[in-house]
């Protein structure tokens, strides 16, 4: 089974800039999108053999989320069960049978850090309660932007950037507890090493010569390990200042 995410930054832009070529290409089973700024309504491009399941933040042309999917989940609900959280589009869940997959676009700090407190004192725990709650049924896979770096080997410039959103100590720390919940990086439970990124600023060239992070993940409970066959980023697929990122799992 092939699962892929991205954020697109804009589904009605990346329309016109090759996202149906790569699923085409591709063929997933599944694939998250963050970012897609829309309500179903403004998408009018029809997506051949897939179910679509959206998740409109509640702000026009802001955040949302959305699922294309082969094969149709038993259930698919929206949202993290918290009003004060869930009027963003961030994440929706759904229920693939042997496991759950949520797709989830983790809020931004913002560049002067105003974000930083609700994103690492309010949101993390509500969003790791919600893994944990699933993770009771069965295994959890969950996906997406989310936002931060982990270590320095998951940015090109570490040491510039250890007060910069996304890389902040707070961030990585409520990442280490995401994680400390009983989930793993499926990326780097097959890479190591550094110099691999999902995300390149506009300026300065940085997608050319590489000088990226690495905030996209796919994570999946322990109790998967075995059956990961494999994670890649597809770092040479452009549309988006953030590339897609993968996992196929096996039977």
């Amino acid at each position: 089974m092939k699962l892929i995410s991205w954020n697109v930054n804009g589904i009605r832009s990346i329309l016109g800039k090759g996202f149906m070529d790569y699923l085409e290409a591709e063929q997933p089973d599944v694939i998250c999108l963050q970012e897609v700024k829309a309500r179903e309504e403004q998408v009018p491009q029809t997506f051949e053999g897939y179910e679509v399941f959206w998740n409109a933040a509640t702000k026009p042309g802001y955040s949302g989320t959305a699922i294309l999917t082969r094969k149709k989940p038993l259930s698919v609900f929206n949202g993290i069960g918290r009003a004060e959280h869930d009027n963003e589009g961030r994440v929706i869940s759904a229920d693939m049978g042997d496991f759950f997959l949520v797709n989830v676009y983790t809020p931004n700090s913002k560049r002067e850090l105003t974000r930083l407190d609700y994103r690492t004192r309010e949101w993390t725990p509500a969003f790791i309660d919600h893994l944990v709650a699933l993770e009771k049924t069965k295994p959890v896979i969950f996906c997406g932007d989310l936002n931060v770096a982990h270590h320095e080997i998951d940015l090109a410039r570490p040491k510039d950037n250890t007060h910069n959103a996304g890389f902040t100590l707070q961030e990585r720390k409520a990442f280490d507890l995401t994680l400390a919940a009983g989930f793993v990086d499926t990326f780097r439970h097959f890479e190591p090493r550094g110099g691999r990124y999902t995300w390149w600023s506009y300026q300065s060239g940085a997608r050319e010569r590489n000088i990226g992070w690495r905030i996209d993940y796919f994570c999946a409970s322990s109790k998967l390990t075995p059956k990961l066959q494999s994670a890649f980023i597809h770092d040479h697929i452009p549309g988006s200042d953030h590339c897609p990122v993968g996992l196929v799992l096996g039977a």
